[in-house]
């Protein structure tokens, strides 16, 4: 029987903040449901050290989280791809096999913010509330259910990144 989970590939350009907590959130809180991979079309060579520091005070393992370029992944099956910055979502990504769904989750790069710690942690809150919706969905309605998200992120006034 084949793996009835939803593979879902996060894109970021450096593949060491956002799209490293996007990936391990969806592996160990909604492991059941989702498989996912991150990558980037620069990576920095290594997660960023408060990413790591937040996926551990949140009991979330960072063993085998690494950098990587989105080229180690073009021969794989995704049943979605989600660009999580406005910079990777302009960029021309790599044809998958497939052709998986795209969607786009516009989260502002913790690293840049007046308080990292504080915008990792707002990031990662966004982060686990949307996965989590989207764990939740049924298979048919994937995609339009990934775009809602994406489309909320980008109107909402509400979401105060590093603001505290």
């Amino acid at each position: 029987m084949p793996d009835e989970r939803i593979s879902i590939l996060f894109l970021c350009t450096g593949n060491s903040a956002r799209s490293i907590l996007a990936e391990a959130i969806a592996n160990q809180r909604f492991g059941d449901r989702l498989i996912a991979r991150s990558a980037g079309s620069q990576p920095k060579g290594q997660p960023h050290e408060l990413a790591l520091a937040t996926l551990a005070r949140h009991g979330l393992s960072t063993g085998g989280l690494r950098s990587k370029s989105w080229d180690e992944f073009k021969q794989d099956r995704f049943d979605l791809v989600i660009t999580l910055c406005d910079s990777a979502a302009k960029e021309q990504c790599p044809v998958f096999p497939g052709s998986p769904a795209q969607a786009h989750w516009p989260l502002p790069d913790p690293p840049a913010g007046d308080d990292p710690r504080a915008m990792f942690q707002d990031v990662f809150r966004v982060l686990d509330r949307s996965l989590g919706e989207l764990a939740g969905a049924q298979r048919e309605k994937l995609v339009d259910t990934a775009r809602r998200i994406g489309a909320q992120l980008a109107e909402s006034d509400s979401i105060s990144f590093g603001r505290h």
